[in-house]
């Protein structure tokens, strides 16, 4: 194995692997270790099976169901531990996926939980040439950029990650449009998050929609998040994954935002994700 760390604010690619066969216990150590110490991590021109996908998943940690989809269907009954993203439809007109062709905005995933997915993991069946982009943002380079006023002032706030709806802005099953973020549902976490192996500190937001930071007024809130969100997306600290078919990308979803574009919905995109297990410390 090869592992190359990529010239950006995160991110780099780990070459000369196979992910059909067998990985030393070392191997694992090495890729994991990459993975944590750049948040980003894609390895190209895999072809894997469901079963391989979970089993290099389980590398991570314990796999982590997906999230309620607003169908309220399973997309793979036969691996529920794998969530489809696609924009395609069955003969009968049913999406065999999540997410649709728009685009899905700025966010960590499932951080509405009070203990939220600690890695992500993509894999590309199918994409539409230079179209449906993933771009991820650095939550440490984010706070180091903040204002001194400004981290001070969201030192010890903290914020409603709404459950309701998912990063397409789709309202998921079983939920209802809520009149003010006041009443958003969702776990509330603090904005700056402290690893306690180095002392750093990053940035926590899950998603700008229907945010809400507590004991501020709507509009003071709305404000401030407004703030904090022109940081934490700002160019200089992003990297974008450019997807081609076999591509699989791994990150740190707490310590990351990431989005995707929209792209043409007469295309076929399906991907296969997995997710592992997080706990209350967000570290």
């Amino acid at each position: 194995m090869e592992f190359v760390k990529y010239n950006a604010p995160l991110s780099g690619e780990i070459k000369g692997i196979d992910l059909n066969n067998f990985l030393s216990i070392e191997a694992k150590k090495d890729i994991k270790k990459f993975v944590d110490d750049n948040l980003v991590a894609l390895i190209r021109n895999q072809n894997i099976n469901d079963h391989k996908l979970k089993d290099f998943s389980k590398l991570f940690g314990e796999l982590d169901p997906p999230a309620p989809n607003p169908y309220g269907i399973s997309f793979l009954p036969e691996h529920p531990e794998i969530n489809v993203i696609s924009n395609v439809k069955d003969t009968k007109g049913t999406p065999i996926g999540n997410l649709g062709d728009g685009e899905a905005t700025w966010h960590a995933d499932m951080t509405y939980l009070e203990e939220p997915p600690k890695y992500g993991i993509l894999y590309a069946l199918e994409v539409p040439k230079n179209e449906g982009n993933t771009h991820f943002a650095n939550m440490y380079k984010a706070y180091e950029r903040l204002p001194t006023k400004l981290k001070e002032k969201i030192e010890d706030k903290i914020i409603i990650h709404d459950s309701s709806h998912n990063s397409a802005g789709m309202l998921r099953k079983g939920y209802k449009e809520v009149k003010s973020p006041e009443q958003t549902p969702g776990a509330r976490h603090p904005a700056i998050i402290t690893n306690p192996k180095n002392n750093t500190k990053r940035l926590f937001l899950g998603r700008r929609p229907h945010a809400y930071i507590l004991g501020m007024s709507i509009s003071e809130s709305e404000k401030l998040l407004d703030e904090i969100w022109y940081f934490a997306t700002l160019d200089e600290i992003t990297w974008t994954q450019n997807w081609k078919v076999g591509d699989l990308l791994i990150w740190k979803n707490l310590y990351v935002l990431h989005k995707r574009d929209a792209f043409n919905p007469h295309s076929r995109r399906i991907m296969h994700r997995t997710q592992i297990k997080g706990d209350k410390n967000l570290n």
